[in-house]
């Protein structure tokens, strides 16, 4: 008597971004999956030069022979092409567009979702980014089911993560990515086969995030130097972490908080020499360790001073740094 048939899953991806393709890379191998395609962003200008470019996931799917879909939007055409595909389950991490009701319900399963954070907190676009600008010292992932409320879908399960001291955005983001994939190892077989029932999120821990903006890379030196250190961590890279001088943008590159209390009106320059730049705040100073000004490289504070003199005694001035996490959805800002 023949052996019965193992179980075979048609899935799709849904993801642009560096952070899923671990969790992809899993999900692809995972025994009796065949990925039938991969929905991304499209390729898209980058860098100075413009030049047209495939973000990571897409990439991949190209490099590893996988049929690769990128709308820029997701219509009603495109729900009915994904029924046609009679689809078990869609898999999305870090995707960058909302899924309506008509293409949610074009497959089997459904859809779920890894989530950089333990829900329900920091729901929204930058999970990461809240958890290190809020000070949190331990973060995660989940795996929801996908609903048309913002993160609010009921989760399958959850890993928790800590937080290195004085990690910043792109190592914690890496680490993440490869929790995701040791997430998709351990739960996608239940969800796959049904065995999985996913349990509704406490709404009375609810946190939101939002996404980010160029002006929030001004720093506010009227802040403890602590919140500082946490905001330059959390905003590393783009659009990073910026002071104002004679006219000029300097981003931060690296900082430290000194708890000494500074006896000086806040953004006041209290050293400056290869050690750092020591800037007074409300509580605190923060002691900055790499500059760099426009159009040059990012250097230890002893080069940059040496062709750009800080003055001790100089006050920097401070602009308003919105929040990154609250209590209720932040509304999308408007596209620039």
């Amino acid at each position: 008597m023949p052996l019965p048939l193992a179980p075979s899953y048609r899935v799709i991806l849904l993801g642009s971004d560096e952070i899923a393709l671990a969790a992809f890379t899993v999900v692809r191998s995972l025994p009796g999956v065949e990925i039938v395609g991969v929905y991304s962003q499209p390729d898209r200008p980058s860098g100075r030069g413009q030049e047209v470019k495939s973000n990571p996931v897409a990439s991949w799917a190209r490099i590893e022979g996988l049929a690769l879909f990128q709308p820029e939007k997701l219509t009603s055409e495109h729900a009915q092409e994904l029924g046609r595909m009679k689809i078990d389950l869609g898999v999305v991490m870090a995707y960058g567009q909302i899924l309506k009701d008509d293409f949610l319900a074009a497959t089997h399963l459904g859809f779920i979702n890894f989530h950089g954070s333990i829900l329900p907190a920091l729901r929204g676009a930058t999970p990461v980014e809240g958890a290190l600008a809020s000070g949190l010292q331990v973060t995660g992932i989940s795996l929801q089911q996908v609903v048309r409320r913002l993160d609010a879908g009921p989760l399958h399960a959850a890993a928790e993560l800590k937080i290195a001291e004085g990690e910043g955005r792109t190592a914690l983001r890496a680490r993440l990515g490869l929790l995701a994939g040791e997430l998709a190892r351990s739960a996608l077989p239940g969800i796959l086969s049904g065995a999985s029932r996913p349990v509704a999120q406490d709404e009375s821990k609810v946190s939101y995030t939002r996404r980010l903006t160029r002006e929030d890379a001004a720093l506010d030196f009227n802040a403890s130097a602590s919140e500082l250190v946490a905001r330059i961590h959390a905003l590393e890279g783009w659009p990073g972490s910026t002071f104002i001088h004679a006219g000029q943008s300097i981003k931060v590159g690296a900082a430290s908080a000194d708890d000494s209390a500074a006896v000086a009106t806040p953004g006041t320059i209290l050293t400056a020499d290869r050690d750092g730049v020591k800037v007074a705040c409300r509580q605190g100073c923060l002691c900055l360790t790499k500059l760099q000004r426009p159009t040059a490289k990012m250097l230890p504070t002893g080069e940059f001073l040496a062709g750009y003199p800080l003055h001790v005694g100089e006050i920097l001035p401070s602009s308003p740094m919105p929040g990154l996490v609250g209590p209720i959805a932040f509304s999308r800002p408007p596209k620039a």
